[in-house]
């Protein structure tokens, strides 16, 4: 399955025009699609496959060649707030403009309907796609089991992407024969049960065959665990008591069956470690489904996410833009809960999840040559008194060169100024990749990780900590699950902690197009710690709840949460952070569990002015809403009001 998106075919079904088109008029319904095959042709075992591939790339791999994996899942939390560009500064702020239509800053601001007409077209491709594999008489498995399974899978997972963004949202599970311009929102609980019942018939009818790249039966499993975990998380309460002891207990039994298929990986480093297309690293066992994506030039779009998370160090002194130090569109910058809330001494994640060094690569004068030591960001402690600036931190020397850094940036420093002051910051590196064709080209290579067994443990450990608030387990169940991946992130005896790879080591000569190489295989560690080398290995196991890690304690003091349900559904939510920040899952997470207002105003700078209660869900977009009519009329202003969410 990994050439889907290179056999991407037209899809477009007449519900996903009415439900995404901000143009429903006659004329526009009555072109000719001459793009789009035929029903007829979806009759054929080879229309199925070719639906099944395109379905594939629609409902997984289209969405990163844009931004709105940003807009949707990271901005406005407490992980990530603006970085250096402004362009989708709105999803980041919830300010005024932030409605049924998104106020434009230029053209890369994300727009109020396109992650909905996405969701939906693909949901449109889904139902044909299981209504062929129905139909069609065929003794192949792959066309009435595979396909169907896929087809169910790929419903309920951007099924579950709606009502997790949105709420009550229009339920369409047949394709359509007429124009339809009457639509109603169905209730979350309507929404979830559908969305079960798909995962449940994806996991009754696949098998474990082709993973990460193709949908299996543990797919299914993992989302659907992630689908009772929503239906049973705090946003649903007013409805969901009579089905929240049964959710939970089938989170716990469908993610022990994925754990025990999915080991983690030896070292946390290893997901991470990216040189080529199709490299190790993307056949991990630890992975479950992942976005496919390819060296192709044909390839539309690209995986583009290894743009959004870095920071503009080509605008520095000594500094170059090359291919071993990628094209910053500096969209999204970490908080200060994302330095705070690792133990940096014991704790690798932070390490080899951001990039904290680079070299010179565009020497000017004689006292530096390419190759010194550039950049550094320090990640230091509040009660680290070494520093007077944030900036520049006084000319810090480095030790393997006796010679100055041009550019250091430091955490915490006299001054106060801080590194969310400024566009300078350490750059996630889990998307970095230099295995493209040069330093301007956009379209990446890099699989993304949709579902990996790390999450599975910690939906496992959350769904305990809601048993026991039921009375159905103790809180220290939890441990068990958290435990097992705060163990592999732990640094082992004899590890060098220094160490550091990312995708962009993928370009490993010299320089390209004549430019030097600004990556360094080396982290911060030891500077930002200020200790010396250690080799010796700390456990990271939490032995009991009343003995939780400094980190969570002071995040657990600022939130004010006082109950052993509130601290330990903070541990894990600090714990998803830590395993997995940049994974595209926190806004959901945080929105499903109503924290995101807390977590947000204590941690995102902008987001803090303005966030409030009803921004847990998003606004319907406005071009839905022209479109929808009533009795055989247009929505009144009225109506639409009314099927709006409210707030906005």
């Amino acid at each position: 399955m990994k050439n889907y998106k290179n056999r991407y075919i037209n899809l477009m079904l007449i519900a996903a025009l009415v439900l995404g088109s901000s143009s429903c008029n006659k004329d526009f319904l009555d072109e000719e699609l001459t793009t789009a095959y035929s029903k007829d042709y979806y009759k054929t075992e080879a229309g199925i496959q070719a639906l099944a591939n395109g379905t594939y790339y629609q409902v997984f791999a289209a969405e990163f060649s844009s931004e709105v994996p940003l807009t949707a899942t990271e901005s406005g939390t407490d992980e990530f707030h603006a970085g250096g560009d402004p362009s989708n500064w709105i999803w980041n702020s919830y300010s005024s403009g932030f409605k049924a239509f998104v106020t434009v800053s230029n053209a890369n601001t994300v727009a109020a309907n396109t992650n909905w007409d996405n969701l939906y077209i693909g949901i449109g491709n889904a139902n044909q796609l299981i209504e062929s594999a129905t139909d069609i008489v065929s003794t192949n498995d792959a066309i009435k089991k595979t396909a169907l399974g896929e087809g169910y899978f790929l419903r309920a997972f951007n099924y579950l992407k709606l009502v997790s963004q949105y709420g009550a949202v229009p339920l369409k599970t047949k394709t359509s024969s007429t124009v339809e311009l009457e639509f109603t929102r169905a209730e979350p609980q309507k929404v979830l049960e559908q969305i079960i019942a798909d995962f449940t018939q994806a996991y009754t009818l696949l098998t474990n065959a082709g993973a990460p790249a193709k949908i299996t039966k543990d797919a299914a499993a993992h989302y659907l665990a992630k689908a009772y975990l929503a239906r049973a998380s705090e946003i649903n309460d007013s409805w969901n008591s009579a089905t929240k002891a049964a959710d939970l207990q089938q989170v716990v039994t469908l993610s022990d069956e994925v754990i025990s298929h999915h080991p983690l990986a030896a070292n946390f480093g290893e997901l991470w470690n990216y040189t080529v297309a199709d490299g190790v690293n993307e056949k991990l066992p630890e992975i479950i489904l992942s976005a496919q994506f390819n060296a192709s030039t044909l390839t539309t779009g690209g995986n583009q996410q290894h743009l959004h998370f870095l920071s503009t160090y080509d605008q520095l002194p000594q500094m170059r833009r090359n291919l071993a130090g990628g094209r910053p569109f500096s969209r999204l910058a970490p908080t200060y809960f994302i330095y705070d809330v690792f133990d940096h001494v014991n704790d690798s994640r932070f390490w080899k999840s951001f990039q904290t060094k680079s070299i010179i690569n565009n020497k000017s004068g004689n006292y530096y040559v390419n190759g010194d030591l550039g950049i550094m960001y320090i990640v230091n402690s509040a009660s680290d008194t070494r520093f007077a600036k944030t900036k520049n931190a006084d000319a810090i020397v480095y030790a393997k060169t006796g010679k100055t850094i041009p550019s250091v940036y430091v955490a915490y420093a006299a001054d106060k100024i801080g590194l969310m002051a400024d566009v300078r910051f350490p750059s996630l590196s889990k998307h970095l990749d230099g295995n493209r064709i040069d330093v301007s080209n956009t379209k990446g290579s890099r699989d993304i990780i949709l579902a990996r067994s790390a999450e599975t443990y910690l939906m496992a450990a959350e769904a305990k900590i809601r048993l026991a608030k039921l009375g159905s387990a103790t809180f220290a169940d939890a441990l068990t699950y958290i435990n097992t991946v705060r163990t592999r992130a732990a640094y082992k005896t004899g590890e060098n902690r220094s160490a550091y790879t990312d995708g962009l080591a993928a370009w490993t000569v010299s320089g390209q197009a004549g430019i030097p190489i600004s990556f360094i295989p080396e982290n911060s560690y030891y500077e930002s710690n200020n200790i010396p080398v250690s080799t010796t290995a700390t456990s990271l196991a939490i032995s009991s709840i009343g003995a939780l890690p400094a980190e969570d304690l002071a995040v657990i003091a600022k939130l004010g949460y006082g109950t052993d349900y509130d601290r330990m559904l903070c541990l894990v939510l600090n714990e998803k952070s830590r395993e997995l920040v940049g994974e595209f899952h926190r806004w959901e997470d945080l929105s499903r569990t109503k924290t995101l207002v807390a977590r947000a105003k204590a941690y995102n700078i902008e987001a803090a002015l303005n966030i409030q209660d009803f921004h847990n869900l998003r606004p319907i977009p406005q071009t839905f809403l022209d479109g929808v009519y009533a009795s055989g009329k247009p929505l009144t202003p009225e109506e639409k009001a009314a099927m709006q969410n409210p707030g906005y």
